[in-house]
């Protein structure tokens, strides 16, 4: 493998490329991610051992949902089966992506555990819609979620990468974090105008949503169409994952001994597929 440098503006075409393949099969990628959500949702009910094992599952999610992305690329339409396309791909890189799912389990676990020792935890709000929209405004919780989101960056961008280097490459769990977090950081540019990209396609969508709502008058509307709206998004961003794995590494024919981390090429190249092998003729 080797590490591919990219244009910040491609971090652009990473959300174009999100959002034109996800219109291509829109009804199963947002029914395979909300199939996911669904089930992490029931894990995360469970006694004891249920938020663990809800965190677990998130890497191979991840990669499942990259797998779906590749069949919908092809014309395919992607099956419910392909959630766990990381549990076949023998027993070695299933191990491996077990351990990857455990050390994500456990990094996760870390911050909630962190987070109440550094801000206090917010008071919960009564069960009312008005109450919830306050509870949200108030300093306190906006500076407990700004913390959270602070301890998990860095855990977002070692295994941003991890799934798909366990599952399509073979590296270890270890060695997939260390190449995906520098991935991501020479990469930065890139990253951040995808985050900023999506915020974009995220606030125009709230906007349209306000004004439908300000024009109808109906405030019930708003409150209703919000919940499923925000999964659906978050069904086009997770289908523009693979993107970024895709043009953020090169994979190098057999005897090659070039360092992984080593630029393969120049800015204005065109990124190839990391997940097909040299002779593939797809």
């Amino acid at each position: 493998m080797k590490l591919n440098i990219v244009p910040a503006s491609t971090g652009i075409t990473w959300v174009k490329l999100g959002v034109k393949t996800f219109l291509q099969q829109p009804l199963a990628m947002s029914g395979l991610f909300f199939l996911y959500m669904a089930v992490g949702t029931l894990l995360s009910l469970l006694p004891v051992l249920g938020l663990i094992l809800a965190f677990m599952i998130v890497p191979a999610a991840t990669l499942g949902l990259m797998a779906a992305t590749q069949e919908a690329l092809k014309g395919k339409f992607p099956m419910p089966t392909v959630l766990v396309s990381a549990f076949s791909a023998g027993r070695q890189r299933m191990r491996a992506m077990l351990v990857l799912g455990a050390l994500y389990a456990a990094a996760c676990l870390l911050i909630v555990m962190v987070v109440p020792f550094l801000v206090d935890a917010p008071v919960a709000p009564a069960a009312t819609a008005e109450a919830g929209r306050e509870a949200m405004l108030a300093p306190q919780f906006q500076l407990t979620m700004l913390v959270t989101m602070a301890l998990y960056l860095p855990i977002s961008l070692l295994f941003w990468h991890a799934p798909a280097l366990v599952h399509w490459h073979g590296i270890s769990p270890v060695k997939s974090l260390f190449f995906s977090f520098v991935a991501c950081i020479r990469n930065a540019g890139a990253f951040f105008m995808y985050g900023l990209g999506w915020f974009g396609v995220f606030l125009g969508m709230g906007i349209v949503l306000s004004v439908i709502t300000g024009l109808t008058g109906s405030a019930t509307l708003m409150a209703a169409a919000m919940m499923p709206l925000a999964l659906l998004m978050a069904a086009m961003f997770s289908t523009s994952i693979y993107f970024t794995f895709r043009d953020s590494f090169v994979a190098t024919p057999p005897g090659d001994a070039t360092d992984s981390t080593e630029n393969a090429n120049n800015a204005g190249d065109t990124p190839q597929d990391p997940t097909v092998t040299p002779g593939d003729p797809s």
